[in-house]
Order: structure tokens, then C-alpha cells, then sequence
């Protein structure tokens, strides 16, 4: 079955039940599709390690596994080195929710056909998705980022959202069909891609799933001022940390980070693919 991927500019969006427009984001554009009524759906956290918040209008607490996100505008925060599951209501999967990301309920429905909609955002972070194959032709799962919306009818994919919004893609099994500026590209099992905000989804590649880091330090001196400055690159679907802070990666997977001055200095890097493969890169400055 495939699974597809939108930017806001690209395609007109779903409207909500009764979603407050502080839920959305900035660059969505009206709806021309009505949703089902709202019924008692939810997604129950299963399993969750280290530090979890579980947020409701407005304010967090510590997520229990158990909890139930049921409300629009229901979602859970997982810092630095926590991590969590998600189980639909209907048992047709999990998303599972790595470290540093934040999801949010949009709305959960039911189709004409009695199929189940499930609509997620995912402002930031990295979530990989494990779905059966739908039995009803109306049930679908979206996953919404910064850069677009990723629909999904029995696959496993993931996908990673960078600080300034784009997002990579990556197909383990079915097939994902990203669009963007009114240009379709199917992403098949074993393929990954890019979606830069406000381009044409990047042509598929091979599936490299791919945690490597490659680096130099520049030093120069201006005005008798030293400076040293991490340039890194790595696979540009990835995202990348540096001591704990998220960077932004350019379309070649380039990045750049100004280091304190000190005569001995280690810096932590950490990449994540959009499958969740995690590797931290202890760089030595000298």
C-alpha cells in the first residue's frame, strides 16, 4: 500500500474536528475535506524508558505507560535519552518515538466506511512508524511535520525533522509517496529522500540507514581573536546533535558549529537516522 508526503503549499489539507487553529501550523492553507464525526479513539502509551511528559491543554506532567492520548492537542515530550511507544487504538501498529521529539494528536476519526483516521503531528524530532496493512480502504495514518504530511497505510518507515523543518525519509517495507510543489516522488521499500520546505521532494536513493561523521576543525585568528569551528558532514536525512543541541543540516548533509575556545576539548556528536539507528561521535579539539 503506499504512504504519501506533502508540503502545506503543495496540497489542500484536511480540516480538523474541532481543532484550535494553535494547533496548526503557521503555513497551513484551508480545508476542502470534511472529516468524520469524532468518536472514543485513542493511542495508549505502551512503553516508555527515561524522562517522558505526557501534555494536555496546556500543561505536562510525567507520561505512566497506559496514558491515552484521545483529545486534539493530546501528545507526549521525550528528552535527552528517553524514548517511547504508541499503540493504536484499532492494534494496526506503533509509532515508536525516539528521544528529543514531540507528538501531537490532530484528530482521530472514523471514515464513512468505518476505517479508522489517525492524524498526528510531529513538530520536531524522529518517529518510525510499524503498521499492518489496512482492512478498510478509508483508514489511513498521517504523520504531519514543519515541511508536510506523511500518509500511511500499512508500511515501516521513519522519518527525522531537522530544527529548520526538513524532513528526511526512509522506506523499510511498502512504499511512501512524497509531495511537494505539485511534484510526486514514490519513495519504495529500501529507498530514502529529502523534503527541503518549498521545493520538489528529492529524487529516491538506496536505503544507506547510514550514522557516519565526518569532520574538521577550523581554526583562524581574527583581530588576535581565536576561533575554532566544527564543519561536519554526514547523510543528509539525518539529524544531528551537538552536545545535546539540535543542528541544522543543509541538502548536502553539511553543518557547521562554533566551539568554545580551551587547550582540550571534547565535543559529543550524536546522528539519528529517520529508521532511529543512533551513533554519538566523541570529536577530540585540541
Amino acid at each position: 500500500m503506499r504512504s504519501r508526503i506533502c508540503f502545506f503549499a503543495a496540497v489542500t489539507t484536511f480540516s480538523l474536528i474541532t481543532a484550535p487553529a494553535s494547533l496548526l501550523f503557521p503555513s497551513q492553507g484551508a480545508s476542502s475535506q470534511s472529516v468524520p464525526v469524532r468518536v472514543d479513539r485513542w493511542l495508549q502509551l505502551k512503553h516508555l524508558s527515561g524522562r517522558v511528559l505526557f501534555n494536555r491543554g496546556g500543561t505536562s506532567r510525567p507520561a505512566y505507560q497506559g496514558d491515552r492520548l484521545q483529545q486534539v492537542g493530546d501528545g507526549i515530550t521525550t528528552e535527552a535519552g528517553a524514548a517511547a511507544t504508541l499503540e493504536v487504538d484499532t492494534g494496526i501498529g506503533f509509532v515508536n518515538v525516539a528521544e528529543k521529539t514531540e507528538v501531537r494528536v490532530q484528530s482521530l476519526a472514523v471514515a464513512p466506511d468505518n476505517g479508522r483516521i489517525t492524524r498526528l503531528i510531529v513538530p520536531r524530532g524522529q518517529v518510525r512508524l510499524q503498521l499492518r496493512r489496512f482492512t478498510h480502504r478509508g483508514s489511513e495514518l498521517e504523520i504531519r511535520t514543519p515541511a508536510g504530511i506523511s500518509g500511511v497505510r500499512g508500511t515501516e518507515f521513519g522519518l527525522a525533522v531537522q530544527p529548520n523543518g526538513k524532513t528526511g525519509i526512509a522506506t523499510r517495507s511498502g512504499r511512501v509517496e512524497t509531495t511537494a510543489q505539485g511534484q510526486s516522488v514514490a519513495v519504495a521499500a529500501g529507498f530514502q529522500n529529502l523534503i527541503v520546505p518549498g521545493e520538489v521532494p528529492s529524487p529516491p536513493v538506496p536505503l544507506r540507514d547510514d550514522t557516519r561523521l565526518r569532520y574538521q576543525i577550523e581554526r583562524r585568528i581574527v583581530n588576535d581573536v581565536r576561533y575554532q569551528r566544527l564543519v561536519g558532514q554526514v547523510d543528509p536525512v539525518n539529524t544531528v546533535y551537538v552536545e545535546e543541541l539540535p543542528i541544522d543540516v543543509d541538502r548536502n548533509g553539511r553543518f557547521a558549529v562554533d566551539l568554545p575556545l580551551a587547550s582540550h576539548l571534547r565535543i559529543r556528536v550524536t546522528v539519528i537516522t529517520p529508521l532511529g539507528k543512533k551513533q554519538i561521535h566523541e570529536v577530540v579539539v585540541i
